[in-house]
């Protein structure tokens, strides 16, 4: 499957209760960001407790395709484990054979997907997060 140049897509990162500093300090470098990179489109809230199928603390960032460059690096260079993945009509997909993990994998609660045909992520591109 390919996507268009400006196909959605999401990162999640997550951070162990050891590695906040590492996480506070990547979403202030992503939220400066904002204003110098048009493809970033949002930098989410982090949440201290696990949300929807994320086991662990987080926080999301949107961005379009052609991002992937600048996008992938940053978020290595931090440390800290992510989940990377285009945003389609498809969660499980999304989320699964879709994603693309920078570090270890984490195992994700799968039974909160939205339905194939439905991902309530698409309306919400951008906007908001969890």
């Amino acid at each position: 499957m390919t996507f268009a140049d400006d196909a959605p897509y999401h990162a999640h990162i997550y951070h162990a209760a050891d590695q906040r500093a590492a996480s506070d300090a990547l979403h202030a470098r992503l939220t400066r960001l904002l204003a110098e990179m048009p493809d970033l489109k949002m930098v989410g809230k982090l949440r201290e407790r696990p949300v929807g199928p994320h086991p662990l603390p987080q926080f999301e960032i949107h961005f379009l395709k052609r991002a992937l460059p600048d996008i992938l690096p940053l978020i290595a260079a931090s440390g800290l484990r992510a989940l990377v993945h285009p945003l389609t009509d498809d969660d499980l997909a999304d989320h699964t054979t879709l994603a693309h993990w920078i570090g270890d994998p984490l195992d994700l609660d799968l039974s909160v997907m939205d339905p194939p045909g439905v991902n309530q992520g698409v309306p919400r591109f951008g906007k908001v997060d969890f």
